[in-house]
């Protein structure tokens, strides 16, 4: 049974990241620049389809809180900031370090998500059943990620329906499916903490290396889990009568550890 790979998908998101950087060797800088520094970080984020949510320099730090689409990369924008900044800044020495911080944030902490994603079977009206067709998955040990040249944490909640909202997983095959996705995670280099599966849908909290987007996390997720269902449980899909396992869409927010607003109010400014 062959399902025809997703290419794009349509969105709902959220996506926000806390990011830092520091001046080259810790020079003192920023403050000689600063009115024409954030004047090129609003011209960059415009350009570049960014949404700038704050910005505040210290005299050998930036740190921002950005918005992003789903086909952005934290690795890429940074990237954008970084050698704009440094082209245009009038500096004749290096502007910035190398290295850098990279932290999702969002509307509501990591914890919250956990918190709603163990909730979820009891929320649909399953746990009443003898044998409810949900399946949970944990991760024991966060997997570590790993980047060069920097410090990161980019965790999101993933959602990705069925075709047409139908009841396709059971128990069973929410559990094969979620032992194949961290295989398919481990060897494409990013991590999956919590699933939680009901037969209509499902729910991930995942983390990805700012390298990649978190589109090219979903379509990696989705197309994989679509060749497993197909040759594992074509039954399945044929009983549903669905030409494609997924909606041609997804869910995604960042979490974190705090969320937008506070470090926006830890800052002190907005835009």
């Amino acid at each position: 049974m062959f399902l025809t790979p997703f290419k794009s998908l349509t969105w709902a998101y959220q996506l926000h990241y806390y990011l830092c950087f520091r001046t080259h060797r810790r020079r003192q800088s920023l403050p000689s620049i600063e009115p024409l520094l954030k004047s090129l970080i609003h011209e960059i984020c415009e350009r570049h389809d960014y949404h700038l949510l704050s910005c505040k320099a210290y005299p050998a730090q930036l740190r921002i809180v950005i918005s992003l689409r789903p086909n952005q990369s934290v690795a890429k924008v940074i990237q954008t900031i970084k050698s704009n900044t440094s082209r245009e800044s009038k500096l004749s020495a290096r502007l910035w370090a190398r290295g850098y911080l990279a932290q999702s944030v969002g509307r509501v902490r990591v914890s919250e998500v956990r918190t709603y994603l163990e909730k979820q079977s009891t929320h649909h009206g399953y746990d009443s059943r003898w044998l409810p067709p949900v399946h949970r998955y944990c991760a024991v040990e966060p997997v570590e990620l790993t980047a060069s040249h920097a410090v990161f944490d980019l965790s999101h909640h993933l959602v990705m329906s069925t075709r047409w909202r139908k009841g396709i997983f059971s128990s069973a095959a929410g559990r094969a499916l979620t032992d194949y996705w961290l295989r398919v995670a481990a060897k494409r280099q990013f991590a999956i903490d919590r699933v939680s599966t009901v037969p209509d849908h499902i729910h991930l909290i995942v983390r990805i290396v700012p390298s990649m987007s978190i589109e090219e996390c979903a379509l990696l997720l989705m197309n994989n889990g679509q060749y497993f269902m197909a040759k594992n449980y074509p039954q399945l899909l044929i009983q549903a009568r669905v030409d494609q396992l997924w909606q041609p869409g997804a869910y995604a927010g960042t979490c974190g550890r705090y969320t937008t607003a506070l470090i926006q109010h830890w800052l002190g400014e907005g835009i």
